[in-house]
């Protein structure tokens, strides 16, 4: 079968495209025959050596953390072959191998079935980046979100800043706001819905964050995005907001004043897969499906690229910072 492995830790180019044997199957879990994988952030920290579990003793590795497929063999009734599912799993593609590759075996704890009506390329789009579910859990978890309340997430073209800004809608918030880093993106955005959006490029931050909550300040921020907009964004933070922060695709080193904590009794939190739990995990997915299932979520392609073109859908993704999700196309669809 074809996948991409990791061979090493280097640039793009070790996202390398190799023919392998096809997992075998023994009767036991479910084998699926792969549509679609999404391409993620991690799958670029990992693979250039910047986590924690990029070891040499954690090679090789093929890549992927999520994707979408169809049932081939299954030992389990509630998958029987040709049922289309969503594809996930703790550690895969970083301690596990992931996602990339024609054929897996997986447990019945990975899979989720796809609603019939949506599209494997929505499906695949709705995992691709965790968006969604990390929106939800951000804003649910973390800053236990009220209704009437207002929410900024930076990075409109982004999985955090559009599918927050998407769940924040469905939430009954006041207002929910996102950022563009051009006139063109911003314009873009716009004309796909998302209306109250701040173009960095010729407004200022924080004085529309003020503005569009008629002065008070947003009352959560999700940050994908960090970097230069870190300040810029705790400033527009409403009295007592939470700052739930995410990623970090703007860079990492940030430099704050503590007073901008202090005056505004501000509550800041760092958001990691690994202190949630099973269960409020499980219950978020449930509730994002449902949203998706009901046409009231937009999952959004940018991008797709055949299997073998893995090495420049990275490069695409991290450097061109595109306006939806990134896929790869692994049965020729």
């Amino acid at each position: 079968m074809k996948a991409i492995q990791y061979q090493a830790y280097g640039d793009y180019s070790t996202n390398q495209f190799i023919e392998m044997d096809p997992p075998h199957f023994d009767g036991e879990g479910v084998l699926v025959r792969m549509e679609f994988a999404g391409v993620n952030p991690l799958d670029n920290t990992f693979r250039s050596g910047h986590f924690p579990a990029s070891t040499p003793q954690n090679l090789p590795r093929i890549g992927g953390q999520t994707g979408v497929g169809v049932v081939a063999r299954s030992s389990y009734p509630t998958f029987p072959v040709g049922t289309r599912v969503f594809v996930m799993g703790l550690g895969m593609g970083v301690i596990a191998d992931g996602t990339w590759r024609e054929f897996l075996v997986a447990a019945e704890s990975s899979l989720i079935p796809i609603p019939d009506h949506v599209s494997s390329e929505s499906a695949a789009a709705f995992l691709a980046g965790g968006g969604y579910v990390t929106g939800y859990l951000a804003l649910m978890e973390l800053a236990r979100l009220r209704p009437g309340q207002s929410v900024l997430a930076p990075g409109v073209g982004g999985a955090v800043g559009m599918e927050t800004v998407q769940i924040a809608e469905q939430l009954g918030v006041s207002i929910a706001i996102s950022t563009a880093s051009t006139k063109e993106k911003a314009e873009l955005a716009r004309s796909e819905g998302y209306q109250n959006v701040i173009d960095l490029s010729s407004q200022n931050l924080t004085e529309e964050m003020y503005r569009l909550t008629d002065g008070k300040g947003v009352d959560v921020i999700v940050d994908g995005v960090a970097g230069d907009l870190y300040p810029q964004l705790l400033k527009g933070l409403a009295f007592g907001g939470s700052y739930i922060v995410v990623g970090y695709s703007g860079g990492r080193d940030v430099q704050q004043a503590v007073t901008d904590v202090i005056w505004k009794a501000a509550s800041i939190r760092g958001f990691n897969p690994r202190a949630i739990s099973a269960s409020a995990f499980k219950s978020a997915m449930s509730a994002c499906i449902e949203l998706l299932a009901a046409g009231k979520l937009r999952p959004t392609v940018s991008s797709i690229f055949p299997l073998e073109e893995a090495a420049d859908a990275v490069r695409f993704l991290i450097e061109e910072r595109p306006f939806g999700r990134v896929l790869l196309s692994i049965s020729g669809q």
